[in-house]
């Protein structure tokens, strides 16, 4: 490496090149002469100078293949394929019922209108088919190419209903307002049903931890409001729909019918409700993710409380909006149904219809579809908390307290000493709660008990009979009416007789006796009460479980009938109370108030 120079001035042999202007100098600042740089920066085009060649490619660029199926549908197509598949699961199950239950054939039709009401009602209606859609505008307009509607369509199905839908006329801003505040008001009767709803009749924890971040009061409350909205609306969408609308259109009908009566049907697997995937053409099933399905693949039953909010919510909004008006529900034969599921007599059921009309039951799905109560005050309330219960928790109520105000049902002994009291009209109480023990027992014994999802069954404890009754069961919920050759080929081979079989649920319903209706035997010689003395109301908040034996098995047995849970059916027993004790009051006031100006 040759030696470097030194500066002529200074000596020194560190140089440094200048960053602004380019010369070179020694570390004392003395530059150096005669020195030249070059750049290869030129004004014009010359022979020396060399530019690279640009070579512009033609083929086209290789596009990341994709696994995703092509035959599952998203966004806006994927939601109109959902409702579809609703909509025919749908028509099975109108088809069903009306055969089980020999329905007239309007209740297709109404079910059908009232299907097209719902689907408008909800918050995101369902676009329309955007293949189908966007090819009819093409139709329609005759102006945008090919290449431009295949674009259109790929945009419409990977948009969001939310981007795609503009607002429709059930979307308006008084409408949503008022859902949003029927969510937020706390002391409606909609919002304690909502919270029943989400929890499922859970009970409430006495306890909670205060430092516990996930506590719902802790978060921000648009948070909570938004998130009770996506519930609700993910409830309302779910297939539990369907059956709101199959109930509102029975209610137009006036068919006295129950939830419960909707439940025994699809455990037992009649009606296509549990695992309907299979029941869904295979044409259909293919654009189908894996959310969808999972969306429309119920895992239980739901319970009365979640189907009468959805059917309650229904028919308010089908009201509101359209003026479409549901009737009350046909109270007279759906409360005597359930005062001979009591072993009632023709007497409780008129004592239960005269506490009802007092306690001035509205008996319709929403409490907004009743007249008002009359306000003498202006504190007064236009309705009645507990006014938006399922009629058949309304009406057990009171059948529960007519039977407390006969019986007492707290342990101690009643009888009438007037010979007009209608409780000697009614039988005895020992042998009432016996038989409605044995038929408790009985019943649930039964088929449709024993296979019930609520109940814990081992296969092990079955005897023969009953074991043969639940594989034909399991053959039925499992492979439904359409059997494999296999089995018919077997059945050809090998049949079996039905008497071989036999029948386990037959069985059981002979040997169910029929309860003879008594008198009330007047025991002078002891100290007995008289019928609606010294009546008793418990708290169904009861820790202590201070609930006399005999109320706590008459509440059991009513709220298995109408598949409630016993807490929610002693609340609502405990708030009729209070209101039957105020009307009392009032009327004794009334007459005190009337004598008085008599004397005067």
């Amino acid at each position: 490496m040759a030696p470097r120079r030194r500066c002529p001035t200074c000596g020194s042999r560190q140089w440094h090149k200048e960053p602004l202007s380019g010369l070179i100098a020694c570390s004392e600042g003395h530059v150096l002469q005669n020195y030249r740089s070059e750049t290869n920066e030129v004004d014009h085009n010359v022979g020396h100078v060399m530019n690279r060649r640009k070579l512009k490619s033609t083929s086209k660029r290789k596009e990341q293949k994709s696994n995703a199926n092509p035959q599952l549908y998203h966004g806006a197509r994927g939601r109109y394929h959902y409702f579809v598949c609703q909509q025919f699961l749908l028509r099975m199950q109108v088809e069903t019922i009306t055969k089980l239950w020999n329905l007239p054939p309007e209740f297709e039709v109404i079910c059908r209108d009232i299907w097209s009401l719902h689907l408008s009602l909800l918050r995101d209606p369902p676009p329309p088919e955007p293949y189908s859609y966007l090819q009819d505008q093409e139709h329609i307009n005759r102006k945008a190419p090919q290449g431009d509607l295949e674009r259109k369509i790929s945009e419409a199905s990977t948009l969001s209903p939310i981007e795609e839908q503009a607002p429709s006329p059930s979307n308006e801003d008084g409408v949503d307002q008022e859902d949003a505040g029927e969510t937020e008001k706390s002391d409606s009767g909609d919002d304690s049903e909502m919270e029943e709803l989400l929890r499922q009749n859970s009970e409430i924890s006495s306890s909670s931890d205060e430092g516990d971040q996930d506590d719902p009061s802790q978060m921000p409350r648009a948070a909570r409001i938004d998130g009770r909205r996506i519930k609700t609306t993910r409830i309302i969408e779910s297939p539990a729909s369907a059956l709101a609308v199959m109930m509102v259109a029975l209610w137009q009908l006036r068919i006295p019918v129950m939830y419960q009566d909707l439940a025994r049907v699809i455990e037992s697997y009649e009606l296509p409700y549990l695992d309907p995937i299979r029941f869904l053409p295979s044409s259909m099933v293919a654009h189908l993710t894996k959310h969808s399905i999972q969306a429309l693949s119920p895992h239980h039953v739901p319970s009365t409380l979640s189907v009468h909010k959805l059917t309650a919510r229904l028919a308010r909004r089908l009201n509101s909006v359209y003026d479409v008006f549901t009737p009350e529900c046909n109270a007279a034969p759906l409360l005597w149904r359930l005062t001979k599921d009591m072993e009632g007599t023709p007497t409780l059921y008129a004592l239960t219809k005269r506490v009802a009309y007092i306690l001035k039951l509205p008996l319709t799905l929403h409490s907004s579809l009743a007249p008002g109560l009359r306000r003498v005050k202006v504190r007064d309330p236009e309705h009645h908390k507990y006014d938006n219960v399922p009629p058949e928790v309304a009406l057990m109520a009171t059948i529960i307290i007519v039977l407390k105000m006969t019986y007492g049902l707290d342990g101690k002994p009643r009888s009438p000493d007037n010979a007009g009291d209608p409780a000697l009209a009614l039988p005895r109480a020992d042998k009432w709660l016996a038989q409605l023990k044995e038929l408790d027992g009985l019943d649930a014994a039964t088929r449709d008990a024993l296979f019930s999802s609520e109940n814990v069954l081992a296969v092990g404890d079955l005897s023969e009979t009953l074991l043969d009754e639940y594989l034909r069961f399991c053959e039925h919920a499992l492979l439904g009416q359409d059997k494999g050759s296999n089995d018919i080929i077997v059945t050809n081979h090998f049949p079996v007789s039905r008497d071989t079989l036999g029948s386990y649920s037959d069985k059981v319903k002979a040997s169910r006796p029929i309860t003879p209706a008594g008198v009330l035997v007047d025991d002078l010689g002891s100290k007995r009460l008289r019928p609606a003395e010294q009546y008793t109301i418990w708290n169904p908040r009861d820790v202590f479980g201070t609930v006399a034996e005999d109320y706590g098995a008459v509440l059991g047995r009513a709220a298995r009938w109408i598949r409630t849970g016993e807490d929610y059916l002693s609340g609502v027993v405990e708030l009729y109370e209070r209101r039957f004790v105020r009307w009392w009051e009032d009327e004794k006031r009334r007459e005190k108030g009337g004598n008085g100006s008599e004397e005067g």
